[in-house]
């Protein structure tokens, strides 16, 4: 077996790789954001992989990856593990549950945390044929990992797609939580059936318009960009409508700055039914703790928003108007969540935990992103990569 030990030029969909002891840890964000604000739930979600890909070219017949997974446990609820998701010459072969890895145990009463160590994982493809191919491993989601080493039977070489190239920014539901596999979140399901190379900047509980984030999008290349807004901003009661509109604008100043003329998608928040019209901040409702499904609840008081307080339903009305005082930029373009998810896809598909979608509603969101973004006189159609 020859050894080929990860580097940037197989790993898609990152900003960096820290080296460890171990191999590689991808980053989604630089490590300028890292350094300027450290806040923990913004690194816990940066360091999980949503959307990224370790993707070779080769003749092997047999492939090894091995990776140290670092999963979140809380004891008493069902939390699946990450997956990896193995695709050749673009068709899913199996998904692989990850097992082992450093564990962190979180009791969500109490807040208190503790290690548990464990082995690394090791995901095997083998049967393949001898023909030259293209294997990409979707690293999960929902889960952090180091990339430790790769195995295989023939020499691996990286793949380059010659695919435009699609940033897109957004909260725990872009970065695909309640979905069953990497693969199977939104952004990934657009990408696929759009033909576009994904770089994910979904981040759970951490999309409230930074203008760090502005900067991250402004200085990557691109071909599209798409940013989501809104319900991180009312699960933490972070703004007001006089401080939410000029931030959008700002936000999206800075992309301009770097971007002027690519075709950018803002998007407005699908339904979400406890927040529609009652603001956050947003909590675990205790109540479910028992249940083994965490669930999530509003805090807030219905008709506070006249107060300037943030429901879902004023962030879409605000969003909607800055977006048409904006309309001498022909190339954004404005989409009501809604139209992806809204409150009758909620009497079929609800959300498990009152919050984010499952994967069947993961499914319906991401073909309803392309056949409105994707479409030939769509935002992202006929464009050049």
């Amino acid at each position: 077996m020859i050894t080929t030990t990860p580097t940037p030029d197989l790993v898609h969909g990152v900003a960096d790789l820290e080296e460890t002891a171990r191999g590689l840890r991808p980053h989604r964000l630089p490590a300028w954001v890292r350094r300027q604000y450290p806040e923990p739930q913004l690194m816990a979600m940066e360091t999980q992989p949503s959307g990224v890909r370790v993707a070779v070219r080769t003749t092997a017949t047999h492939i090894e990856l091995v990776t140290h997974p670092a999963p979140v446990v809380y004891p008493g609820t069902e939390r699946p593990r990450g997956r990896i998701d193995v695709f050749v010459d673009g068709e899913l072969r199996f998904g692989d549950e990850l097992r082992g890895g450093d564990a962190t145990e979180v009791d969500l009463a109490s807040g208190a945390m503790r290690q548990v160590p464990g082995p690394s994982h090791t995901t095997v493809v083998e049967g393949l044929p001898t023909t030259t191919k293209a294997v990409e491993f979707w690293l999960p989601h929902n889960e952090s990992l180091e990339l430790v080493s790769l195995a295989s039977d023939a020499p691996l070489e990286p793949l380059q797609h010659q695919r435009p190239l699609w940033i897109h920014h957004g909260s725990s539901i872009s970065q695909g939580s309640n979905a069953a596999s990497p693969s199977q979140i939104w952004p990934a399901v657009a990408a696929r059936r759009g033909g576009a190379e994904l770089v994910n900047l979904g981040l759970g509980g951490s999309s409230f318009i930074d203008p760090f984030m502005a900067r991250v999008i402004r200085d990557a290349p691109a071909d599209y960009i798409s940013v989501a807004f809104g319900i991180n901003v009312v699960n933490l009661d972070a703004l007001r409508i006089r401080t939410l509109v000029p931030a959008i604008h700002g936000f999206l100043d800075t992309i301009r700055d770097g971007h002027p003329t690519t075709p950018l998608v803002l998007i407005s928040p699908i339904f979400c039914g406890i927040h529609e019209e009652t603001p956050g901040p947003g909590a675990f409702d205790p109540a479910s703790f028992a249940t083994g499904q965490v669930k999530f609840i509003a805090t807030g008081t219905p008709g506070d928003e006249a107060l300037g307080r943030l429901t879902l339903q004023v962030i879409r009305r605000e969003m909607r108007s800055l977006a048409e005082r904006r309309a001498d930029d022909a190339n954004l373009h404005y989409l009501e969540g809604t139209d992806l998810y809204g409150a009758a896809d909620a009497a079929d598909l609800p959300l498990p935990d009152n919050l984010h979608p499952d994967t069947a509603a993961h499914r319906l969101i991401g073909q309803r992103f392309t056949d409105y973004a994707f479409a030939p006189s769509g935002p992202f159609g006929g464009v050049e990569g």
